[in-house]
């Protein structure tokens, strides 16, 4: 997998916004049950120079952030991405336009409470449990003499931005400076994590001056708007909508391109990089992959190569000399996987099959075979068309499992004989670079996209079997079917082509 989806803990919108009597301020409200939050600014409307704010607080685990690094689940800092989301919830009221808001970690801790009104303000703590404009919460206020929350933004680490064009934009930044912090702690060169707070940047939250009258909770902006941005609302994490609700989504490149079923002779046609193939040990103990001992404690791994015959299956004389751009040292990848990259020689120098030896002194570790192709050119244009199968899709997952899925692919023009067929496996082809997206049937809801970009989140690996990649279920809301479509990257037309293919199958919650 290479999705893993964080939800919010807690969430709440502060306000020093005017009741509707337009006398008195919403300052001590709560809003911490609400299934929205909400983020406005306000300029002019009880008196002129008047200012009226909305921010939203939203808090995420970090701790369980950490055990899954721990565990294994999620890689370790620098090999992964944290993306903050917040999903924009429609509404009759007139959305802003070409705007930015600003996210900063909270440095004090608050309390989420239990109001749910935000639109006239009455659910007021008054020193029960719950943060509103001016108090944290119900034994400790805000910093700031005039409330609005205590935003950390000293360094580029506590401060990121978005710009919303037309208003109805998600909001989606890459906070991972922030949640490495938030893991390290504040013992350990982090900082504690009380969550972040979402408001418009300064240049776009209304104008006014704090000393202005006897009005406290008047926030200092002497260089703020004089236009008002109303309103963006967010659905919290209350919300009915499952995949609306506040995230914090890890994404990372999980490939692992096992080039043992796509294996080529070195060849002129290819560049010295295009000429080298990638290859994987891996070493399962019981059923569970582990490293080799003493192969993690910094002993060398080293692969070597040697020819052999279909008839003793075995390698044979001594390795072979043609091995081009050495080292051959293995390396350690992840936990009990080890690889290697090695270029062979042009095939009228080598008899096939080959065998790769694992290997550190006198110890051979494994022993792997492979059959090479050879690189031509053609003398037509590549008119790829595929046939696919998930050869192990169930009907039913449950909810909290992890589901490995072997995506069968072959040409669709493929006319085999009847000797092809009864003496040879079936043809299985690799495509390099691959990728899925889920979507729901009931709705055709895109629950996890295309993820092409530089993160590669929803990439398929691929091994002497062909492509496969694994999905994490707790993406999916449970009682809904789903369906997997893929998209294969066709370099001559510089694109992404989707395939016709749908895959369904069902995410249930069982409770026994």
């Amino acid at each position: 997998m290479a999705i893993k989806r964080y939800k919010a803990t807690a969430d709440t919108t502060i306000v020093n916004a005017f009741k509707p009597n337009l006398q008195i301020r919403g300052t001590g409200s709560n809003m911490g049950m609400a299934d929205i939050m909400e983020v406005f600014s306000i300029y002019g409307r009880a008196t002129s120079g008047s200012q009226e704010l909305s921010r939203a607080l939203v808090k995420f685990p970090t701790a369980t952030i950490s055990s899954d690094r721990t565990a294994g689940t999620i890689p370790g800092s620098g090999s992964v991405s944290f993306y903050l989301r917040l999903y924009g919830a429609k509404t009759s009221r007139t959305v802003p336009r070409d705007f930015k808001m600003v996210v900063n970690p909270i440095f004090t801790d608050w309390q989420e409470g239990v109001g749910l009104d935000l639109n006239t303000y009455k659910d007021e703590t008054k020193g029960n449990t719950g943060a509103n404009w001016m108090s944290a919460s119900n034994t400790a206020g805000w910093n700031s003499v005039s409330g609005g929350g205590d935003w950390l933004s000293s360094s580029a680490d506590y401060r990121y931005e978005q710009t919303f064009e037309t208003g109805l934009e998600d909001l989606e930044i890459n906070i991972t400076p922030l949640v490495e912090r938030w893991v390290k702690g504040a013992g350990a060169g982090g900082i504690a994590n009380y969550g972040v707070g979402v408001k418009l940047s300064s240049s776009y939250e209304a104008r006014a001056t704090a000393s202005v009258g006897t009005d406290q909770s008047v926030q200092n902006n002497r260089t703020g708007a004089t236009k008002s941005y109303y309103t963006k609302r967010f659905f919290a994490r209350g919300s009915q909508y499952y995949f609306k609700r506040p995230v914090i989504e890890a994404r990372w490149n999980s490939v692992r391109n096992d080039d043992r079923g796509d294996f080529y002779y070195s060849s002129s046609l290819a560049t010295a990089a295009e000429n080298m193939n990638t290859l994987y040990l891996y070493n399962y103990v019981r059923g569970e992959l582990r490293d080799i001992p003493n192969i993690d404690n910094g002993d060398p791994i080293f692969v070597n190569i040697y020819s052999g015959t279909l008839d003793n299956s075995a390698p044979s004389g001594t390795a072979l000399t043609q091995v081009l751009y050495t080292p051959q040292t293995g390396g350690w990848a992840s936990k009990g996987v080890y690889t290697c990259s090695v270029g062979i020689a042009a095939a009228s120098t080598v008899v096939s099959p080959l065998f790769d030896v694992w290997y550190s002194g006198s110890i051979q570790y494994f022993t792997g075979s492979i059959k090479p192709n050879v690189l031509s050119a053609a003398q037509t244009v590549a008119k790829p068309v595929y046939f696919m199968n998930i050869t192990n899709l169930k009907q039913n997952y449950r909810g909290n499992e992890t589901a490995r899925f072997n995506l069968y692919i072959r040409n669709k023009n493929w006319d085999p004989t009847i000797y092809t067929v009864a003496n040879n496996d079936p043809e299985v082809l690799t495509i390099a670079s691959a990728s899925y997206r889920v979507f729901r049937i009931l709705d055709a809801y895109e629950a996890i996209p295309y993820g092409t970009g530089s993160d590669m989140c929803t990439s398929l690996s691929h091994d002497v079997s062909g492509n496969y990649f694994d999905f994490d279920m707790s993406l999916l809301q449970p009682g809904y079917q789903y369906a997997f479509k893929f998209s294969f990257y066709d370099p001559a037309l510089v694109s992404w082509s989707e395939q016709s293919e749908v895959f369904k199958f069902r995410v249930e919650d069982y409770e026994y």
